[in-house]
């Protein structure tokens, strides 16, 4: 009786546990990814958040900011704006312009930029001033980087842009869950297909 490569053997096998590991893993992604779209299903629902009592007195805790309707006291003088691809509310391909809130602020106020409106071409406003309050919807928030909000009203010569949906976020996790099983399956049997050839090529033992 011929025995199995011994390498070989070892190698595949760790490679088909490697897949199927990430298959798993793509799983539990998918379960809180799902439980996370959930969670910010139910926050666009809840009532527009005054932020300006959160970023003044820093509370320990905040609640649920992902996209909620919110609204917040700017004061941006004569800024240059950051040019984004983006689209307008008539779904539109053009650029949208982000105005930091409160320039120079730290912490949380810092991070807040206010997505001031859309335009067909990227030159549309050199500079953009925001002095009062701004209402409109956040988008994704992350534990730092920029916190967009799409402002409900433009700032001239621009018009509303489309606000970040729910939608938009992919979850593809249970997709690539299936593939690295797939892959796993198809290097296992690829494997033994290739240990039946070896075996009938190989002359009979004596």
């Amino acid at each position: 009786m011929r025995r199995w490569p011994l390498i070989p053997t070892i190698v595949v096998a760790l490679v088909v546990a490697t897949m199927i590991g990430l298959g798993v893993w793509q799983l539990r992604r998918a379960e809180w990814k799902e439980r996370l779209l959930a969670d910010y299903a139910v926050a666009s629902t809840m009532p527009a958040l005054d932020l300006d009592p959160l970023l003044d007195n820093a509370p320990a805790a905040f609640p649920p900011l992902a996209f909620r309707r919110a609204l917040i006291t700017c004061d941006a003088r004569d800024a240059e704006p950051e040019v984004r691809a983006g689209r307008s509310a008539g779904d539109a391909v053009g650029q949208v312009y982000l105005v930091p809130c409160r320039p120079g602020a730290e912490g949380l106020a810092g991070r807040i930029r206010i997505n001031a409106g859309w335009a067909n071409r990227p030159d549309a406003a050199r500079r953009l001033s925001l002095s009062g309050i701004v209402a409109g919807r956040l988008g994704a928030v992350g534990e730092d980087g920029p916190i967009i909000l799409a402002a409900a009203t433009a700032i001239p010569p621009l018009t509303p842009s489309a606000p970040a949906t729910i939608v938009s976020i992919p979850n593809n996790h249970r997709l690539y869950a299936w593939q690295w099983f797939f892959f796993a399956a198809a290097a296992a049997i690829i494997y033994l297909l290739a240990l039946s050839k070896r075996g009938k090529d190989l002359p009979p033992e004596p």
